[in-house]
């Protein structure tokens, strides 16, 4: 039974072999069939998790660089072997003396090394160790993604709590990293394997209602993609089309984004159209005229056109978007693509393959690893992963026309973030499309947005809330951990402030509450717990400003508005946050926040007010 396996085996990589031989030098199959006799020998008393011998894997990691990622001669000798030097006696300097330099680099990427110590964990400092090869060479990291890609093929052989490690590792680090490479199929594959292994009762039930959708439209479908086709072909244009289902995977997400169920989410399905690479015209005008000739005859969706051709997104996707209204009243989403575009989509970073486009790819994943490098603790790496390697990108400009590409969700502090550090951490407020926005405003494709900057503005811990990217909350970070920090807690009901007469709670932690000596939840902690009374000295201190509200009464007349609002910004100097007035019957009643020092600056404000015509009454309200 074993040596018919073997015989199966041996097949199987001679028909490999016959496979690649017309892209490959006589003397490049020799080293590529030395590599697999090397692999054969180091594995041959291995066997994977399902019993299979292990030389399966390796092959299978071959045919994928070989033939899906259609990488070199090199790459696919270093897929026979990647496993060696981890699992068998073999050194690195022995593939270095019979492969060269070239492979022993590739091989040692995708080698676990293992150490009696790790600057964090494992798992993080092989994702380092992994993308640190960036710096030189793009192929080892689709060395090891063709790796994961058939680990995760085979994930069925594993126990349940190894699976769910493999899929979480998948969804978190390898398929991000597959869709920033461009490798949109890898990426897509991946993260639907992990949505099986992690979830199989879901995953299975969308894969049953996915199939029942298919069945269900499949008459409609035919009759719409024949009428596409004859009417192309009535002008002269030859296209292939088919029906692309989106995953399990990508179905749940819509499902959980949408906040719905499979039967009412867009986006289930879509149809490509794709055409022979154009040598009269350009791709944006083929595209555009298999457009025009398509709306001719079907109603377009309103603003539903996405021009990915003019703008590609920043993983290299390219293709004309548009939704057309079926015969049964249902708009279909339309992939309008020549064939380099969906070759590229396929290939991702390796698909032009030119000395340019891959320093290009190589500089892009510099710029973002330079600054994740920098790193020193385990979340703060791992963070700049997954907001770095985002899935879904938009692309805004800048005034003069430039864009800059963000993930979904970014804000406008993310923007003014990736302008420069100095303009983020000084926005004052935008414009968005000329319309005056929050700097913490949600943007979207295609947004025009203009930074305006104050050097008096400077963050508030709040802003971590309101970005996404990892170049903006690196920057923000760094800037909080240098503020002077209180060394107390106020409560949150009595709000002291420095020059109130205070008490201080100490808790078991040995952190320090400081409440007002009149304060109700203080008398109670007295009564109870005096022996965590601690004495405290509450003093002002110029770097410290804490919110206050008041409530102001008086009789309405002229400039009386103006007179109290210049009496806290102008005299007292104060900066002020919000301010509600309301007047019934000549009778004027405000409420004011604004920031101060200490209780003596807020009684020297309250005066003030107290002082101007009209005021009847002025006291201190607690901010809820």
């Amino acid at each position: 039974m074993e040596d018919d396996c073997y015989k199966e085996i041996d097949r199987s990589v001679n028909e490999f072999f016959e496979n690649i031989s017309h892209r490959f030098k006589e003397e490049d199959m020799k080293r590529i069939k030395a590599a697999y006799a090397l692999a054969k020998k180091a594995h041959s008393n291995q066997k994977r998790k399902s019993g299979a011998p292990y030389i399966i894997h390796p092959i299978a990691v071959a045919r994928i660089v070989a033939e899906e990622l259609e990488l070199g001669v090199n790459p696919i000798i270093a897929a026979f072997l990647h496993d060696v030097v981890e699992d068998t006696p073999y050194t690195i300097d022995y593939i270095r003396e019979c492969f060269g330099e070239d492979v022993e680099f590739l091989v040692g990427v995708v080698t676990k090394h293992k150490k009696a110590c790790y600057i964090q964990s494992q798992q993080v400092d092989n994702y380092r160790q992994i993308l640190a090869s960036v710096h030189y060479d793009i192929r080892a990291l689709l060395l090891k993604l063709a790796d994961r890609l058939h680990n995760m093929r085979t994930l069925e052989s594993m126990r349940p709590d190894k699976q769910m490690k493999i899929a979480g590792e998948t969804d978190y680090f390898y398929a991000p990293l597959a869709n920033r490479l461009g490798l949109y199929h890898v990426k897509s594959e991946l993260e639907n394997l992990s949505f099986k292994f992690r979830c199989p009762i879901e995953y299975e039930g969308l894969v049953e209602q996915i199939d029942q959708y298919r069945k269900a439209s499949e008459e409609v479908l035919d009759s719409f993609i024949g009428k596409i086709s004859d009417l192309l072909a009535d002008h002269g244009i030859d296209v292939k089309t088919e029906i692309r289902y989106r995953k399990p995977s990508s179905i749940w997400r819509k499902m959980q984004s949408n906040g719905c169920d499979f039967q009412h989410i867009d986006g289930r399905r879509y149809v490509r159209v794709v055409y022979p690479n154009p040598t009269d015209l350009t791709e944006k005008q083929m595209s555009l005229l298999i457009y025009s000739v398509l709306t001719d005859h079907f109603k377009e969706c309103p603003g539903s056109v996405s021009n990915y051709i003019d703008s590609p997104k920043e993983n290299g996707y390219q293709s004309f978007h548009v939704k057309l209204l079926n015969d049964h009243g249902t708009w279909e989403e339309i992939h309008i693509a020549s064939e380099r575009m969906t070759r590229n989509s396929r290939l991702g970073c390796t698909a032009e393959r030119t000395e340019e486009n891959l320093t290009s790819w190589l500089q892009k994943f510099r710029m973002v690893l330079q600054t994740m490098a920098e790193g020193d603790d385990e979340m703060d790496f791992m963070e700049g992963v997954t907001s770095s390697f985002y899935n879904d990108d938009i692309f805004v400009f800048t005034p003069d026309g430039k864009r800059i590409i963000l993930p979904k969700g970014a804000s406008a502090l993310d923007f003014a973030f990736e302008l420069h550090s100095d303009i983020g951490l000084h926005a004052k407020c935008v414009r968005i499309n000329g319309k005056l926005s929050s700097v913490k405003t949600i943007l979207h494709r295609g947004d025009a947005v203009e930074v305006l900057v104050d050097a008096s503005i400077w963050p508030e811990p709040d802003w971590m809330n309101h970005v996404y990217t990892f170049k903006a909350k690196r920057n923000l970070r760094a800037y909080l951990s240098k503020r002077p920090k209180l060394a107390y807690h106020r409560c949150l009901i009595c709000h002291p402030l420095p020059g109130d007469e205070v008490v201080g709670f100490r808790d078991d932690a040995g952190n320090i509450t400081l409440h007002k000596r009149n304060c109700k939840k203080a008398i109670a902690m007295a009564s109870r717990q005096g022996d965590s009374i601690v004495s405290v000295n509450f003093e002002e201190n110029d770097n410290f400003l804490y919110p206050v509200r008041v409530f102001i009464r008086g009789i309405d007349h002229q400039h009386l508005l103006r007179n109290i609002v210049d009496c806290v910004t102008e005299e007292q100097n104060l900066s002020m946050s919000n301010l509600k007035i309301s007047t019934v019957d000549q009778i004027i009643e405000c409420t004011m926040d604004f920031s101060v020092h200490s209780i003596s600056e807020l009684h020297s404000a309250m005066d003030s007010i107290a002082k101007i015509a009209g005021i009847d009454e002025v006291h201190r309200v607690n901010i809820e």
